[in-house]
């Protein structure tokens, strides 16, 4: 066993080694927002605020609760500042911490333990999710311990095991929503033996209890319980829907398979229904997906009750709980789904071998493209740091923003005008936000283009991979050379107007536009939020002004007015959905350059799209 511990180790250990300086990604910002907030509440660190989107958002309505803040936290109490190598370093013990976990299962249920743990440590989910500080390998390491911990309480039937096995459940539960699918797997085990011990059934309900906990904590002073605010925020995002569901469901079926190399679990469960996986081909033709598919098939077609049907169990709360089918979402999946395999190959480990070597390659290959990717932010900021530093630089994108927020720039918040002499920085794949500069013109300061030396793409502009999210793609990953992301920093110029009227659709339109209307629709009309301002040039002394808006049957809005340089002009009464035009007559404007306002009295929103939306504005102006 010893022997077995080393080579683990020394596995483990060598793939978060060679990750050690791993740029900050993805959702790690976010957790980082609630770490910086513990400076100040150290116990509730998921009531700060932060950007998402361009919206500002609660961060009790975080799809995960505060286990992972709390660590990181107290990682900046221990560094003082956000520092990639020792952060690295410690989030590495949560992969020992989930691969020791497996090794101790894998010696309860198969004859090859260490194949078994080596093969679970190179899962490609687990190879590359392991170098971020999201909460994915914090709630595998505990998820890990407890299920491992139990299963031996129930081998010696102990009450001290289970009670060790309490803490992990117990921080699993902190860690994230779904630890309460252990109730159903630990049940399903603790049935299976005789007598009854229920006891076991009352410690394998610690998630759930505290999870209850938390909830209750988190409403103290009047405010709504975590769940409630993530409900609420479901509802607004429209995270819920169906046609997302579907999608989960199609990427999750190709990351299934290949959580071990999908060869492996086609081997050791071949059959004739094998061939039902080719009908996928109606949803993806692709053949990384396909053959994902079949071995999920295969392996959902086992029968798995001596592991409390824990594949079962937890792959149907998948196609439940979540909606963006992210291979993440799988990795407490990984351990029965590896032991299965090797449990059914025993008899020929070369192929479990092989198998481990195929997945090891791809694992840090996919690693290493992740990788150069989020090293390109942090390289494009380093070598622009001076114009950074120097400027207000507004950030247009999730996926740019920390280290250009590490020095001074500011995230953009949705329907924000940019004024001249501000910069901005954008990333076309981190989901940038339409603006509007204030009169003024981009001009392009600098531009990159990332592109990882491998073809390989776990996202990116163009892939149709859904490793982090299905909405580009249901594929495990995509296989492609153009660049993941195109980032460019801009300098807004001044750019004096020339209309005094008009039309959304106009070419001069966006350089009219102050703030408070969103992109172009049907080449002439654009939704506009509580206020839209344009910056007009008046051609003489006196003018009509007016406004024509449509009003949606949807709309909330009663009122719409009009308001030159800050006085209000002109004011309609909206009886219905329709056309309407709201205007006054002779009203002193000069000749010098001014701003017109179109205000409505109510905004909405739709499922889906956090836009705040009040009425279509078609055109207006002096006339």
């Amino acid at each position: 066993m010893f022997r077995d511990l080393l080579i683990i180790i020394a596995l483990v250990v060598a793939m978060r080694v060679a990750f050690l300086t791993q740029p900050i990604q993805g959702d790690d910002i976010y957790y980082l927002a609630g770490a910086q907030y513990a400076q100040t509440n150290p116990l509730h660190p998921h009531q700060a605020s932060y950007l998402f989107h361009g919206r500002m958002v609660s961060m009790s309505g975080h799809p995960h609760p505060p286990l992972n803040a709390f660590v990181l936290a107290g990682l900046l109490v221990l560094f003082g500042e956000v520092r990639e190598v020792p952060f690295h370093a410690v989030y590495g013990l949560f992969s020992l911490m989930a691969a020791l976990g497996m090794y101790f299962l894998a010696r309860r249920f198969c004859g090859l333990p260490l194949i078994a743990t080596l093969l679970f440590c190179v899962v490609p989910a687990f190879v590359v999710n392991g170098n971020s500080f999201e909460s994915d390998l914090p709630f595998l390491a505990f998820w890990m311990l407890g299920m491992a911990l139990f299963v031996e309480a129930l081998e010696r039937e102990r009450v001290s095991w289970l009670a060790a096995a309490s803490l992990p459940l117990a921080l699993a539960g902190l860690a994230a929503y779904q630890s309460v699918v252990a109730i159903p797997i630990l049940w399903f085990m603790i049935g299976r033996r005789r007598p009854v011990w229920w006891l076991a059934y009352l410690v394998a309900l610690t998630p759930a209890l505290i999870l209850v906990l938390y909830q209750v904590m988190e409403s103290t002073g009047g405010k709504a319980p975590p769940l409630a605010v993530t409900a609420g925020y479901f509802k607004e995002y429209g995270l819920q829907q169906l046609a997302l569901k579907v999608r989960n469901a199609k990427a999750l079926m190709g990351h299934l398979g290949w959580m071990v190399f999908p060869l492996l679990p086609i081997l050791a469960f071949g059959s004739k229904w094998l061939l039902v996986g080719l009908l996928w081909a109606f949803f993806e033709w692709n053949p990384l997906y396909l053959v994902g598919v079949v071995a999920s098939i295969g392996v959902l077609m086992q029968d798995s009750r001596k592991y409390g049907w824990w594949p079962h169990v937890f792959f149907a709360a998948s196609l439940v709980l979540f909606f963006a089918g992210s291979a993440r979402y799988l990795l407490p999946m990984a351990a029965p789904i590896v032991l299965m395999v090797v449990s059914k190959l025993e008899a020929r480990p070369v192929w479990l071998y092989a198998g481990f070597a195929c997945n090891l390659i791809l694992g840090l290959a996919l690693a290493f493209t992740n990788y150069q990717h989020w090293a390109g932010y942090r390289s494009f900021v380093s070598a622009h740091r001076a114009e950074i530093a120097g400027s207000r630089v507004w950030v247009n994108g999730e996926f740019a923003r920390y280290y250009a927020e590490a020095i001074g720039a500011l995230p953009l918040e949705r329907g924000q005008a940019v004024r001249p002499g501000d910069m901005v920085l954008t990333s076309e794949l981190g989901f940038p936000l339409p603006l509007t500069v204030g009169g003024g013109q981009l001009v392009e300061v600098a531009k990159l283009d990332i592109v990882p030396t491998l073809p390989l793409r776990l996202i990116g502009l163009g892939a149709r991979s859904g490793y982090s999210d299905a909405g580009a793609g249901v594929l495990p990953f995509d296989i492609r050379g153009a660049a993941v992301d195109r980032v460019r920093l801009e300098r807004v110029i001044e750019r004096k107007p020339t209309l005094s009227y008009v039309p959304m659709g106009a070419p001069e339109a966006e350089q009219h536009i102050l703030s408070g209307t969103y992109q172009l629709e049907d080449g002439k009309s654009r939704w506009m939020s509580r206020q839209a301002r344009l910056i007009l040039q008046p051609k003489q002394e006196v003018h009509e002004i007016s406004a024509t808006v449509y009003v949606p049957a949807m709309a909330k809005a009663r009122k719409v007015w009009v308001e030159w340089n800050g006085v209000r002009v002109a004011e309609l009464t909206i009886a219905k959905d329709g056309l309407y035009t709201v205007s006054a007559k002779g009203v002193k404007t000069g000749v010098e350059q001014g701003v017109l306002t179109v205000e409505c009295d109510a905004v909405f929103a739709v499922p889906g799209d956090s836009r705040e939306l009040g009425v279509v504005l078609i055109e207006a102006g002096l006339r």
